[in-house]
């Protein structure tokens, strides 16, 4: 395999797991870069890594490959262009136009150089998203073109995933694109984890927990690193477990302190011990969540263990960065749970079904923390909160519109 956009390896690892050989890691991250060569020191490194600055043929080059040579071709193209965080911060996004889609580009170009026999690539359901599809359609036709030049027969099938359904300790919803360059078509295989009553989910496992990944990693006193800072801190414990700042609305149990869905959903999020985590975000702010349920910031191998990192896996530089990269990565198992079923339905191989990189379930999980009082500071908040008037009619998007009359 060659991976694109490898960022901290979170993919890569898993698809290594799933037993292929990574030929060559393109990263332009500096401290990615580090992380990658700190964990796998024997591991190729293209050069440079900006991969706009690396044509297909030095590429295959780097990698000791020819055309069609290469099994697999993976990686995730920047997400942020086709993000939920940016339709809620702009009430669009710039989607194509964006400087950064251009890497989905890049990749195209590479596929169409190095011909793999396999193609996976990840990304947020924006990329999807119904009159939104710009991107996936760039996919779509480009990868047409080359089938009507190369006489290949990439036909792209498109699965959007929960890795909670497949027993990550994470609610995370992405997008997965595969495709065969003999137009052989990929079947996700059926959730294996679900807390759905659904007859048809009756086989499955549960969830993992939030607990069965990071109850064995509490710690006290808090060190400085994950102290909650900021004008929201102290209202943290007020919250419950699993609950936001809507708990301080006036439709649920708290202070009436906000008006309902004024806020971005990861608005002083709280994680539960006995759910899987919410998203792990790449650069959240000092009241994005989620957050421990005692009210604190996640330590980097919590944040690490939710993504199903193991824990011999170290991240080079700031709790910034290393957030940043853990953030931005695949969790490992759903490369490994992608690699397997691609070696099983293209090749025909014979695997596991069980993932190793899935945490075992623990029984000894404790009952919620108690919520505490609202500190005497926020009290002056509550009150009557008017609640967000519908999608394109906030503020914000009162504001674009008044401006692109004018």
């Amino acid at each position: 395999m060659i991976s694109l956009f490898s960022g901290a390896g979170g993919l890569d690892i898993g698809l290594c797991e799933a037993g292929f050989t990574n030929r060559l890691s393109v990263e332009i991250d500096e401290d990615a870069q580090k992380t990658l060569k700190l964990n796998q020191p024997s591991l190729k490194l293209a050069t440079p890594g900006d991969i706009h600055k690396l044509t297909p043929s030095e590429l295959l080059r780097q990698s000791g490959l020819q055309p069609k040579e290469l099994t697999l071709l993976a990686g995730g193209p920047p997400c942020q262009p086709f993000s939920k965080s940016g339709y809620w911060a702009k009430g669009d996004t710039d989607r194509l136009t964006d400087p950064r889609a251009e890497t989905l580009t890049a990749y195209l170009d590479i596929v169409k150089v190095a011909l793999p026999q396999v193609l996976l690539l990840e990304n947020v359901k924006g990329i999807a998203y119904s009159d939104k599809d710009e991107g996936l359609q760039l996919l779509i036709t480009e990868l047409n073109n080359i089938n009507s030049e190369m006489n290949t027969s990439y036909m792209p099938e498109v699965i959007t995933v929960n890795a909670s359904s497949y027993g990550v300790p994470q609610h995370r919803e992405r997008v997965f694109i595969v495709a065969n360059r003999d137009g052989g078509t990929f079947k996700m295989p059926s959730p294996t984890h679900s807390d759905s009553k659904d007859p048809t989910l009756k086989n499955t496992l549960r969830c993992t927990t939030a607990w069965d990944s990071i109850g064995d990693l509490d710690v006290e006193p808090w060190p400085e690193d994950i102290k909650p800072k900021g004008k929201w801190a102290d209202l943290l414990p007020t919250i419950p477990e699993g609950q936001n700042y809507l708990w301080h609305t006036d439709r649920f149990g708290g202070s009436p302190l906000f008006g309902w869905r004024t806020r971005f959903w990861s608005f002083l999020l709280k994680l539960a011990k006995n759910q899987p985590s919410w998203t792990i975000q790449a650069q959240p702010g000092p009241a994005t969540g989620p957050f421990h349920w005692k009210g604190r910031l996640l330590s980097i191998r919590e944040l690490a263990r939710l993504q199903t990192f193991p824990d011999s896996y170290q991240f080079v530089g700031d709790r910034r960065s290393a957030q940043k990269q853990i953030g931005n990565a695949v969790p490992p198992a759903m490369g490994e749970l992608f690699g397997l079923e691609i070696r099983r339905q293209f090749f025909g191989e014979q695997v596991r079904r069980k993932l190793r990189l899935i945490p075992e379930g623990r029984e000894d999980c404790p009952v919620p923390e108690v919520p505490k009082q609202v500190p005497e500071k926020f009290l002056e908040m509550v009150g009557s909160h008017k609640a967000h008037p519908g999608t394109g009619k906030g503020p914000g998007a009162v504001l674009r519109n008044t401006n692109n009359v004018v």
